[in-house]
């Protein structure tokens, strides 16, 4: 079912202790503190995990489906993602590592490397046809994808209507299994091992589709403990070369760099971590990176690898799926033919269009928008301009907006209630000194003067 309000990156408030790190590292300032415990705004919230990876509490964690799910289908597929051939030792053959998750209970395993290579192919078309607003930006990210939804809406245009390799790597094994064994879509169940957060609300609520292909996904996290177990009891005699099927190309898609290593064509850019993202993002919209055919952009430092539901570190990941991939075929393991020709008959187009959120908005009347933002200036002078969180806003800007929407107040800023709480004691100590004559001693007259004598 789908929920299109639906959000991987929950809190738990019993481990929040409202100290404001997550609030100024949130993307999209979706996260305040009140009442002393964090409170995530769902209309900003993008489900990049950053708030995961920097509370210190660990109050903020991901929702991903029980493994009982799996008893729901007759037939069983599992799709991982590139980015877990990283997290184990070199040596370690990903023939074993996909007989590892057969052994957890699927039917069968088809590799989102081996779709990542269709959409190579189906975006190198793309780019190459005239007209299409440069620098195209890679959809491959829900977490980007979502981020421009949110602050950069003028550039929704830019990103490449080209489905992301999870949904068709699910579209691919769906048709090959209905073909082959006769079950019916419904009787399908299709899973994701999923590095992050935001790849999970993409299932549950795609953006440029009104269904995802997939049922479920499990964190990498989630299952590595089960999945190293069922590796270590395969047997060589266990493995015939048949489920790892994916080139080097497709592979090196689960680090940042691999998608343009696998397009190989013209002038790209390729950005990792979501704050890099934001500056890149910030020239493509001031128009200074029009000679720039195509941007790589992916939300986790370090790429897929990086994900905030991984294992390993990233940057040990990140070397072992280099090498992994230096060590495979170097040319794509699909054929060029057939995706162009799917290509030509929409296969591997996003079937809706992508809205903005115009969450920024201060009011839908223009004319009352305005009067918002003169408010909003007015109010950021009076603000000490700190941006210290103590308010339980990311910065001065943020709490004068969260003022004029109504949600917070000047006194939430401690520094203007110091200064209040300040001028408040010295009216009082003034107003102690303006006694009615019939409670005072009479060594002070009407206007608080000391008599003399």
């Amino acid at each position: 079912m789908i929920e299109r309000n639906y959000h991987s990156v929950v809190l738990d408030r019993e481990k929040c202790k409202g100290c404001t790190n997550c609030i100024k590292n949130c993307p999209t300032e979706a996260i305040r503190v009140r009442d002393g415990k964090a409170k995530i705004l769902e209309d900003r919230c993008i489900d990049c995990g950053e708030c995961i990876r920097i509370c210190p509490q660990h109050a903020k964690l991901a929702k991903t489906d029980e493994l009982s799910i799996l008893n729901n289908f007759r037939y069983r597929v599992v799709i991982p993602a590139p980015s877990l051939y990283g997290q184990f030792k070199e040596y370690m053959n990903p023939e074993k590592i996909l007989m590892g998750l057969k052994k957890m209970g699927f039917d069968e395993v088809y590799e989102v490397a081996l779709a990542a290579e269709n959409v190579s192919i189906a975006v190198r078309r793309y780019l190459s046809e005239k007209n299409n607003p440069k620098p195209g930006i890679s959809s491959a990210c829900p977490a980007v994808v979502r981020l421009i939804q949110v602050r950069f809406p003028d550039l929704i245009k830019n990103i490449v209507p080209i489905k992301a390799p999870i949904e068709i790597a699910a579209k691919k094994a769906r048709e090959k299994i209905k073909k082959e064994k006769g079950f019916k879509d419904d009787e399908i169940g299709v899973f994701f091992i999923t590095p992050c957060p935001a790849k999970v609300t993409s299932i549950k609520s795609p953006v440029g589709a009104k269904t995802s292909f997939i049922n479920g996904a499990f964190s990498v996290s989630q299952i590595y403990g089960d999945l190293l177990k069922n590796i270590k009891s395969v047997k060589e005699s266990d493995l015939d070369g048949t489920l790892q099927k994916a080139s080097g190309l497709g592979v090196g898609w689960g680090r940042s760099g691999g998608e343009n290593k696998a397009l190989a064509m013209g002038n790209t850019l390729s950005v990792d971590g979501i704050h890099n993202v934001i500056e890149v993002l910030e020239e493509v919209e001031m128009g200074r990176l029009k000679d720039i055919d195509f941007i790589e952009a992916q939300a986790c430092i370090g790429g897929c690898v990086g994900g905030a539901l991984m294992v390993e570190k990233q940057v040990i990941a990140r070397t072992r799926l280099r090498k992994l991939s230096e060590t495979l075929a170097q040319n794509f393991a699909v054929d060029e033919y057939v995706v162009l020709k799917e290509y030509d008959n929409n296969y591997y187009f996003m079937t809706e269009k992508i809205e903005p959120k115009h969450v920024m908005k201060l009011d839908e009347d223009i004319a009352k928008a305005i009067e918002k933002m003169e408010l909003l200036e007015k109010t950021l002078e009076r603000l000490p301009g700190l941006d210290c969180g103590s308010c339980g806003s990311p910065n001065c800007r943020a709490l004068a907006e969260d003022i004029v929407r109504g949600i917070a107040s000047e006194n939430d800023c401690v520094f203007v209630l110091r200064e209040k709480v300040k001028e408040l004691a010295e009216e009082m100590l003034e107003l102690s000194k303006r006694l009615p004559p019939a409670m005072g001693d009479g060594d002070f007259n009407r206007k608080g003067e000391k008599n003399e004598t």
